[in-house]
């Protein structure tokens, strides 16, 4: 028993001594490339290029196909390291990629996208709505006909 807690101790001690001894910024990506954040962004642009779609119907799709060619997740995920870098220490960015590695982080990663979508199109027909009732609002009070 003492040697498989020893194990432990030695295999911890060595996985945050190797995390530490990369750079912020490489943990920082790390961070990233765990919660999915590059495919997230492109997921988001899909759903955005949908809508487009939707309401410039005259466009071609290779118009669309040839834009989606140019987005690369590489670029969303460079652009927030220094963001991520202005909010957190180092030693937060590695308690979070701890966290992310473990089974809880990884179903988090897993069902996030599920949850943008879902949480999209709530947003979606929240702001529908709004837009209807402040239509309707400057009809009643007669700013609009």
């Amino acid at each position: 028993m003492r040697k498989v807690i020893l194990l432990c101790v030695l295999l911890t001690t060595f996985c945050t001594a190797n995390a530490q001894q990369k750079t912020a910024e490489e943990n920082i990506k790390e961070l990233l490339r765990l919660t999915g954040s590059g495919e997230i962004g492109v997921q988001m642009i899909t759903q955005m290029v949908t809508s487009y779609k939707e309401q410039m119907p005259d466009v071609p799709a290779e118009f669309w196909d040839g834009f989606m060619k140019e987005v690369n997740p590489d670029d969303l995920v460079n652009l927030v390291v220094p963001v991520y870098a202005k909010y957190y220490t180092e030693k937060d960015v590695l308690e979070l990629i701890a966290f992310y590695k473990s089974p809880l982080g990884q179903k988090l990663t897993r069902s996030l996208p599920f949850i943008m979508a879902d949480s999209y199109k709530a947003g979606e027909e929240w702001g529908r709505k709004l837009g209807e009732n402040v239509l309707k609002k400057l009809k009643e009070k007669g700013h609009m006909q």
